[in-house]
């Protein structure tokens, strides 16, 4: 009986990322030199194919010496600095911001336009140093406090008022979780106010990604290494089934796994190219 092979179409970029590769691609038909402040997705591959079209990764020194320039801003977002900073160089901007970052960027500097007193902490669930992070605390000029996981939520002061928002791509468990906890511990003479800021898009790709590794025996799981959606999303793969494999190319798979498995699933991150994923279940199918 031949081995079923199915690639998961729910799988993929995610809409701020599609936007931002068409805004390139759009872009870099014009045939103008365009540049790019940090990897556009944390996918070596894609990078790679927009180099062979022109783009031109810079990082923020770079960034900072540029004049006259076009550069694009990745679906991540920037801190205020980025736009002050391209101002001053008559640098022109196309920005990508992926727009449910954007509304969460406006929402911080809106609802805390003095930042914090003494006695506020404005709290972020995500990643310290992401990207998406480096412009959400951008917003409160550097003030804001970030928290990955509990082993870090003794950074907050539980006799303080605190305002905790979420990096768009956490997972909403990990988030319950966190305001669990401060619940418990903060004072009952502290203000605490929670914003569940995370992209539902995203955060439905967990579920998802659960049954579909569930209905395999065997997982390959493409994703670049730098992808922390990629990471997250592998490992709840593995959570359901051992028998996931991440991999970042077709030629990173192990073909001595196929031998055994009756049913195989291609799937992968929201930074990882469908044509990449299409690439691997051409090659696995072509092998079993």
């Amino acid at each position: 009986m031949r081995t079923v092979v199915e690639m998961d179409e729910g799988s993929g970029f995610c809409f701020g990322v599609v936007n931002a590769i068409k805004k390139a691609e759009e872009e870099l038909a014009k045939g103008e030199t365009l540049y790019c402040l940090g990897d556009i997705v944390h996918n070596s591959r894609e990078v790679e194919r927009l180099k062979e079209l022109g783009l031109i990764t810079i990082n923020p020194d770079e960034f900072k010496a540029l004049h006259n320039a076009k550069v694009l801003l990745r679906a991540h977002g920037e801190p205020p600095e980025t736009y002050e900073t391209a101002c001053k160089n008559s640098v022109e901007i196309i920005d990508a911001t992926c727009p449910v970052v954007l509304r969460l960027q406006k929402r911080i500097k809106q609802e805390h336009p003095d930042n914090q007193t003494e006695n506020d902490q404005i709290v972020i669930y995500g990643k310290e140093g992401h990207a998406e992070v480096l412009g959400l605390v951008g917003q409160t000029e550097g003030k804001a406090i970030v928290i990955e996981n509990m082993d870090e939520i003794n950074k907050l002061d539980f006799n303080k008022n605190i305002w905790l928002y979420s990096q768009t791509t956490k997972p909403l468990d990990g988030f319950a979780t966190i305001i669990e906890e401060i619940k418990k511990r903060i004072s009952p003479k502290a203000t605490f106010e929670y914003y569940d800021t995370i992209c539902r898009q995203v955060a439905n790709r967990i579920p998802n990604i659960r049954q579909f590794a569930a209905t395999h025996g065997l997982i390959f799981f493409v994703s670049g290494k730098k992808s922390s959606n990629g990471k997250m999303l592998f490992d709840e793969c593995r959570n359901v089934n051992s028998n996931s494999h991440l991999i970042a190319r077709k030629q990173d798979s192990d073909d001595t796994l196929l031998n055994s498995a009756k049913s195989i699933g291609i799937c992968g991150a929201t930074s990882t190219p469908k044509w990449l994923m299409e690439e691997v279940y051409i090659y696995i199918r072509s092998k079993v």
